[in-house]
């Protein structure tokens, strides 16, 4: 994500719901379907694949009693006292109603995810899922000198929120092979990305007890002392005012479990350590880049987003073959039988239309940003974990750490928009807040479908007119 202090998605605003890593007894399992196109120059073939829900929105229980409400644990199984072990092995994971409970509608080709959900046992906020292989397996995606392709509908999604499509470099099986983790993939556990989360309530068969401190702003969610790390890479985030794409690289390739300042690259004192991750990642985003015709709502813009568009990201290699070095990300768009190019931007002289190494360190030094890109590898460290698979991960979110500003505003919010990489947006400093969001926008959804996979040029049609 292109943003440092991210509270990665929203826990879900009914205190009595959370995650374990047992599975539950109590609710049955169920995965929605949803279908997948693997492409190729011959063509294209559906397969049916299908979604599971990450843990951390789930009930955790022990035999029906809460291990976790609100935003702290419960004095059961030694979950209050900071007993991880203890408390993973006692605690429940159950399953989830998808569509009654948490706003996911997903089948056929498409999954649509709603934003404020009314439920019987209370409200939920927004949702983050992942494609299933199998019954307990992810879906492992092999992007490298490959094309992903998607239609998406972010017509409803106001400033504040973020419609978010990326690929993250968790577990094959959801880290069901550490002892404590007997859910699995089946269940959503395992996720990871480079912010290197510590909202999460299991890692690797643990609660992540030890420590914990619900946070100030938000009645359903806290830290623990574990973050969660890894590879992520950005395919889509977006509201119908601001959108970008943003690989994040790491130093540790797979999911990596951190427990200091120093290697989750944790705020301490004032200083933020570099850790394991980019958090801030190399974010081609039009608009903060300076190009603030070509995506946004109405007429007046190159790709209007009160409209459905496809969004092409071609991962490219050096030498045009599976075994070449990630060198570049390109991006396209199709929006009513029309082939967008990305836009080309300017930057401190020099002319660039997707990301490269080149793009990404001339970027940071213009906008005085930290070199964490390269630092972690860059390109061909991004293009060396792809070859080890990522799981899709779909979600919808508002943001209790700065409001989404990051994204569609000024940010930081204090600084002068008219310096280099401020301005991400046409959002107020003073929009985003998620009390407001939810309050306002509660019917907020974003709609992803016809998913497709293949070699580069094969998943869509390049033959209509170019703008």
């Amino acid at each position: 994500m292109a943003v440092s202090m991210k509270q990665v998605i929203v826990a879900l605003a009914l205190g009595a719901f959370a995650n374990g890593q047992q599975p539950g007894q109590q609710q049955t399992e169920t995965h929605p379907s949803l279908m997948l196109e693997t492409c190729d120059e011959s063509g294209c073939t559906t397969a049916t694949k299908s979604i599971t829900l990450d843990s951390n929105w789930r009930w955790t229980d022990v035999d029906g009693s809460n291990c976790y409400t609100g935003n702290e644990w419960n004095d059961v199984a030694g979950c209050a006292d900071g007993d991880g072990e203890q408390c993973a092995a006692a605690c429940a994971v159950e399953g989830a109603s998808y569509e009654e409970t948490y706003g996911i509608k997903s089948s056929g080709k498409s999954i649509e995810i709603d934003f404020v959900t009314k439920g019987s046992y209370g409200d939920n906020v927004g949702s983050r899922s992942y494609m299933m292989n199998s019954e307990d397996k992810y879906e492992m995606f092999m992007l490298k000198n490959r094309e992903f392709t998607f239609d998406v509908d972010v017509s409803e999604l106001p400033c504040g929120l973020n419609g978010a499509l990326y690929f993250v470099a968790m577990d094959e099986d959801g880290g069901a092979s550490y002892s404590g983790n007997s859910a699995g993939a089946k269940y959503g556990t395992g996720y990871c990305d480079a912010q290197c989360p510590h909202d999460m309530k299991y890692i690797n068969g643990v609660a992540n007890s030890e420590d914990w401190v619900p946070d100030s702003n938000s009645a359903n969610s806290g830290k623990g002392k574990m973050g969660t790390c890894c590879f992520e890479m950005d395919i889509w985030e977006a509201n119908k005012v601001s959108q970008a794409y943003t690989p994040h690289t790491c130093s540790e390739k797979g999911q990596y479990t951190c427990s200091d300042p120093e290697t989750c690259g944790d705020i301490d004192s004032g200083h933020r350590y570099d850790g394991v991750c980019d958090k801030d990642g190399c974010d081609f985003a039009p608009f903060r880049l300076g190009n603030e015709t070509f995506f946004g709502e109405g007429a007046g813009f190159d790709l209007d987003s009160s409209e459905t568009m496809t969004v092409v990201t071609q991962f490219i290699t050096d030498d045009g073959t599976d075994d070449g070095k990630l060198s570049e990300i390109r991006r396209v768009y199709v929006q009513n039988g029309v082939v967008f190019q990305n836009p080309q931007v300017d930057i401190n002289g020099k002319l660039y239309d997707s990301i490269t190494d080149d793009m990404c360190t001339d970027m940071k030094d213009y906008f005085g940003d930290d070199q964490g890109f390269s630092k972690h590898g860059g390109l061909e460290a991004m293009g060396d974990q792809m070859e080890s698979g990522m799981v899709l991960v779909m979600s919808l979110w508002d943001d209790y750490s700065v409001n989404m500003l990051w994204l569609d505003s000024d940010y930081p919010p204090d600084s002068d928009p008219t310096t280099p990489g401020v301005h991400r947006g046409s959002c107020s400093t003073d929009s985003g807040d998620p009390k407001d969001v939810e309050a306002n926008s509660p019917d907020a959804k974003v709609t992803f479908s016809n998913i497709k996979v293949g070699t580069i040029g094969s998943t869509y049609a390049s033959s209509p007119v170019v703008a």
